[in-house]
């Protein structure tokens, strides 16, 4: 086994995650929107930290319901940024406030942000990135890659002989089922 799966069995932390959620793929708006959010706080910064402080920014963050987010404004974030518990990154957090907004307005464009990332499925990482960078504030290369494999849009989460494999494949991960190694999912 490499990477990742070598790291996260029996961690209390890297381990739920690994096993429960990296690499299975979901549709719901809250999930999408934090896989984004948790991946640009981690810029710069190590996946556990991140994992460490994710119910309090979970918090702060409002649960990450997209339009409480994108309703918050200068004085919220002075908040935030004043927060011990999440990670204070000005940009960061000016990006998750904006970001929420830009995923509210794939309601009107595409019916929301699950139907916006599967209207571009398949791609290629390089167009994928991208893309992100045209949409979304603080999404270079390794989060855009992180959250879709994150989600099953790109091959890689797991070690093809790691058991979570199989179960992410099972579960309908967009990369498997473009590729015809995954059922389709109803």
């Amino acid at each position: 086994m490499s990477g990742y799966c070598r790291i996260a069995p029996g961690h209390p932390l890297h381990g739920p995650y690994h096993d429960h959620e990296y690499g299975f793929p979901s549709s719901d708006e809250t999930v999408l929107f934090e896989r984004l959010c948790l991946e640009i706080m981690q810029a710069g910064l190590s996946w556990e930290l991140v994992l460490r402080r994710r119910e309090s920014l979970r918090r702060a963050f409002l649960g990450w319901e997209v339009d409480r987010v994108a309703a918050l404004g200068p004085a919220d974030a002075a908040r935030l940024l004043a927060d011990p518990g999440i990670i204070r990154n000005r940009l960061k957090v000016a990006a998750v406030i904006e970001n929420a907004r830009r995923v509210q307005a794939f309601r009107e464009s595409h019916g929301g942000f699950a139907a916006w990332l599967q209207a571009h499925h398949p791609r290629e990482k390089p167009d994928w990135v991208r893309l992100f960078r045209k949409t979304f504030l603080f999404t270079g290369g390794e989060i855009v890659g992180e959250f879709l494999m994150s989600l099953g849009y790109l091959p890689g989460a797991h070690a093809e002989d790691c058991p979570v494999a199989a179960r992410a494949i099972a579960a309908g991960a967009p990369w498997a089922r473009a590729t015809g190694q995954a059922p389709e999912r109803t």
